[in-house]
């Protein structure tokens, strides 16, 4: 099968990549996502990588010195790689190699081989396509485990025996969830059972890379294909067990609850269809978090899951911390949110105060919109009639608090009046007198009591001040 390139944008590249390949005597082909992607019709490609038969060191450094003299080309010597950055592409090159693992590690022992055994090392049969530059036979697929049919009725298969493969570098299993998820392919039945198998092989890959794959999982149109598929294959308890205790239905006394793994991984999905935050994604996988903790059965009242937002918020960070994700503004925005995320729907309620408004907009401040799109997500009830009620009640709350806003001015909230101007009306120096009259204005403007309003807030403090001792200056 001839693949015509001559469409490709980068189809003058390839041939330059085919003269200079022909002019050192090494052969070249075209390998791995790109060949799939090309053949996938999919988007933007700006990865490729080559394979030779030979050094692929030596081979980089001499397309890159034909294209520019000055084109730097990193090396990294330990795997047999180099590669440049060149018209908006990462271009990569390898020689062809063979691997063999050993049994606690994911680091192969590697030697020089053919494409063949090169294309043999690769985890699935649609990344082991290969498409030749080589003089002889340019644009020629080679695809020695018909990879191509695979593509075509969209399987996952791995070249070689799957227990082997996953054994051989467990991470390949996370990246099987995560083609099926990304690509919206069936893992093939051995396959899937081998990631059964071979699940608690993935303890001896660091978190890190585990959490590339994860978050690509997580970045898919529907994320859920990917974490039924760890939740299938017991993947997922090693990962985000907090996550897995969410699942099973409880029932006393004729009282039951919602299975609270399979509603959150709806509310991912929901969330995705409005969001590329990867962070708000996680705020919606992880809102629940706090129920298995908290769950409880009350006589008279039924299941309670009192205080779950405030325990899962603060397990947002053991959580970030063990997957190694960042722990900085990242982490404490998805904290934010997991906190928030039943407030508003608990204000749906005519005789909800403006207090309680003001407060609400002062705690999400900026991010009180992915609030907003996290609340929407999280309705998964199958009544339409219920459903659309929800959302009413919800659009009723949200216009409620933008009019509170628009008076108040609450959201981002700075005190009308500064630690400085406090500390010239009483003349006095740095002290905790300060924090209080500062908090004291905050709670008054929340509440109502005054406006915000520098003026009011002067009169507050004079008038507060009594209390602490302090004498206004003359």
């Amino acid at each position: 099968m001839i693949i015509n390139l001559t469409q490709s944008k980068n189809f003058r590249l390839f041939k330059l990549a085919s003269e200079v390949a022909s002019e050192n005597g090494q052969s070249i082909y075209i390998v791995g996502g790109f060949v799939r992607d090309l053949l996938l019709k999919r988007g933007q490609l700006t990865d490729i990588d080559f394979v030779t038969e030979g050094s692929g060191i030596a081979l980089a450094k001499a397309l890159a010195n034909k294209i520019n003299p000055n084109l730097k080309v990193s090396v990294f010597k330990n795997y047999g790689t180099a590669m440049f950055k060149y018209n908006g592409l990462e271009i990569e090159f390898v020689g062809a190699r063979k691997e063999s693992y050993a049994e606690n590690s994911r680091k192969p022992a590697v030697e020089t081989g053919t494409l063949e055994d090169d294309q043999k090392r690769r985890d699935f049969t649609i990344n082991a396509l290969a498409i030749s530059l080589n003089k002889e036979n340019f644009g020629e697929l080679v695809d020695p485990f018909n990879g191509i049919e695979d593509l075509k009725k969209k399987i996952l298969r791995t070249p070689l025996d799957p227990v082997q493969t996953y054994s051989d570098d467990p991470l390949r299993m996370m990246r099987a969830v995560r083609f099926a998820s990304t690509l919206n392919f069936t893992i093939e039945k051995s396959s899937l059972e081998a990631i059964k198998t071979e699940s608690q092989r993935l303890k001896i890959v660091s978190m890190e890379r585990i959490m590339v794959e994860f978050n690509k999982i997580m970045m898919s149109a529907k994320p859920s294909l990917g974490l039924r598929i760890l939740e299938e294959t017991s993947l997922l308890p090693l990962i985000i067990p907090e996550l897995t205790a969410l699942r099973g239905i409880e029932e006393v006394e004729g009282q039951t609850h919602k299975d609270n793994f399979w509603h959150t991984l709806e509310v991912v999905d929901n969330i995705s269809q409005n969001t590329d935050n990867l962070w708000l994604r996680w705020a919606a996988l992880l809102h629940d978090i706090g129920k298995a903790p908290t769950k409880k059965f009350v006589e008279g009242t039924g299941w309670t899951f009192h205080g779950h937002e405030f325990l899962g918020s603060k397990m947002v960070k053991s959580i970030f911390h063990r997957l190694k994700l960042p722990l900085g503004p990242d982490m404490k925005y998805v904290q934010k949110l997991v906190k928030l995320s039943s407030r508003p729907i608990a204000l749906i309620d005519d005789g909800t105060s403006d207090a309680a408004l003001r407060r609400l907009l002062f705690d999400a401040g900026d991010d009180l919109e992915d609030l907003f799109i996290l609340n929407k997500a999280d309705i998964t009830t199958k009544n339409s009639s219920k459903q659309e009620k929800f959302k009413k009640n919800f659009e009723y709350v949200a216009q409620k608090i933008r009019e509170v806003e628009e008076k108040d001015h609450i959201r981002n909230f700075q005190p009308p009046i500064s630690g400085e101007e406090i500390m010239k009306l009483f003349n006095i120096k740095p002290g905790r007198e300060i924090g209080i009259l500062k908090e004291k204005v905050k709670e008054a403007i929340l509440e109502g009591e005054i406006e915000n309003d520098p003026v009011q807030a002067r009169n507050f403090v004079i008038n507060e001040a009594k209390s602490l001792g302090l004498i206004l200056a003359e």
